[in-house]
């Protein structure tokens, strides 16, 4: 295999959504069990194994959309839209990635293995079916980030709270949403052109659901966090005080929506150093407000 095919191979994998997996520590983390090395070991597999998986659906994904994509000024770039993988290469390396995925998290638990199948399946349905319906599109996308969360409970075995998961559900649904209201905004009147929903959404009607949902996210966190601090022997009221970076966080992201550049939400996150600081400040507190119980 030529160095050039290889490295298409890498790009089509796409390494930078893999920061999406990293809501696999998410439950394990909150629950004080990243510390311990059997615990941390099995979140890092099922992390590694949703990235296998995730990488698989991108494959399957841009194969299925390669004629829209060529149609789309940035996706036109992909490995596979630009005729840089030819379609029989990528169909085997995409369900090598997806059985791998799968086998590698049934591995570390079973249940957990039943929920990486279960993304698979709902990720390669949406790429042909949900992504052509409104509303079901946005709630499918923001199921793939909920099953993350989930994938790392199950995988550890920790229980999840209901005002977590609701947190993950709205904050899913939010960032999803964003996304397609900054391609609505990137792409104009060419935006039917490359994704059939978009010629059903409007501006107000995908602000109305911004604001719903990040309302919602809010307001799960602060009930998390109230009702986790009820628990906690800390004499500073740490849970609550991490509700600040997250407020500010979601806020910030907000405002880079309203700006029309969130149609890539990795990229956000990598390059906006606003919400690079309150992330490491909400991490910080977040760990001092676990281990300080």
């Amino acid at each position: 295999m030529s160095t050039s095919t290889s490295m298409a191979l890498l790009k089509e994998a796409r390494p930078k959504q893999w920061l999406k997996n990293v809501l696999v520590f998410a439950a394990p983390g909150a629950a004080g069990m990243l510390d311990n090395g059997r615990p941390f070991l099995k979140a890092f597999l099922i992390f590694a194994a949703f990235c296998l998986a995730s990488s698989g659906t991108y494959f399957w994904n841009d194969i299925l959309d390669v004629d829209e994509d060529r149609n789309h000024p940035k996706k036109s770039k992909r490995p596979i839209a630009a005729g840089l993988i030819s379609l029989s290469v990528a169909r085997v390396f995409g369900s090598m990635l997806l059985i791998l995925g799968v086998i590698l998290a049934t591995a570390v638990r079973v249940q957990a293995g039943a929920v990486i199948l279960g993304y698979v399946v709902l990720t390669l349905s949406y790429s042909s079916v949900w992504k052509h319906i409104a509303v079901v599109d946005l709630v499918a996308v923001a199921s793939g980030f909920v099953l993350r969360a989930v994938a790392g409970a199950t995988g550890v075995d920790v229980p999840m709270s209901t005002w977590f998961l609701l947190c993950a559900c709205f904050g899913a649904l939010f960032i999803v949403t964003g996304k397609r209201y900054a391609e609505l905004h990137e792409m104009g009147d060419k935006a039917t052109t490359t994704r059939s929903t978009l010629k059903v959404y409007t501006p107000n009607y995908l602000r109305l659901v911004l604001g719903m949902a990040l309302s919602a996210t809010m307001l799960a966190y602060c009930l998390w966090a109230f009702e986790t601090a009820a628990d906690s022997t800390a004499s500073v009221p740490w849970y609550e005080i991490t509700i600040v970076p997250m407020g500010i966080a979601l806020l910030r992201y907000l405002l880079v929506i309203e700006n029309g550049e969130g149609s890539a939400p990795e990229e956000v996150f990598l390059k906006d150093r606003i919400l690079q600081v309150m992330g490491v400040v909400w991490a910080a507190l977040f760990a001092i407000a676990v281990y300080a119980n």
